[in-house]
């Protein structure tokens, strides 16, 4: 059973941001990835059908699907990981998160479901209702 990942998107303050950043950093990078210090301990796990979470505003809010972790040295010396993943940006239902550092596991059973099709978009609501109603988790 695959284990994911979970990562806060520090400075996005939306969806629709997060995957504008993606883009340009993939123009930049020639990839979709990011980096961390240390390589999952649990590999095997993550990378049979894994996805990383991200959090955006207190919210888990989407997920991609996990490629690949490939270990590298920086010029400095510095050790590191390359987390690649997958193009296609998730919506997921959402569910709040308090703040934490770097990526965290994330146990299939407390993972959000990915958003149906057919789910009505919140953007016409005005942004202190639609928050207030995620809180009590009816949006």
């Amino acid at each position: 059973m695959p284990v994911h990942l979970i990562k806060m998107a520090v400075g996005v303050s939306d969806f629709a941001e997060l995957r504008r950043l993606q883009k340009q950093r993939r123009k930049e990078r020639g990839r979709y990835c990011f980096f961390t210090r240390n390589m999952p301990r649990r590999l095997e796990e993550v990378l049979d059908g894994g996805s990383i979470y991200w959090v955006i505003k207190g919210h888990v809010q989407a997920r991609q699907l996990l490629r690949r972790f490939t270990p590298v040295v920086g010029d400095d010396g510095e050790r590191y990981c390359t987390v690649e993943y997958d193009k296609e940006l998730v919506p997921v239902l959402w569910q709040p998160r308090r703040p934490f550092q770097g990526w965290r596991y994330l146990e299939p059973k407390d993972a959000p479901p990915d958003r149906p099709a057919y789910a009505a978009e919140d953007d016409n609501l005005p942004p202190a209702m639609a928050q207030e109603l995620r809180a009590l988790g009816l949006l």
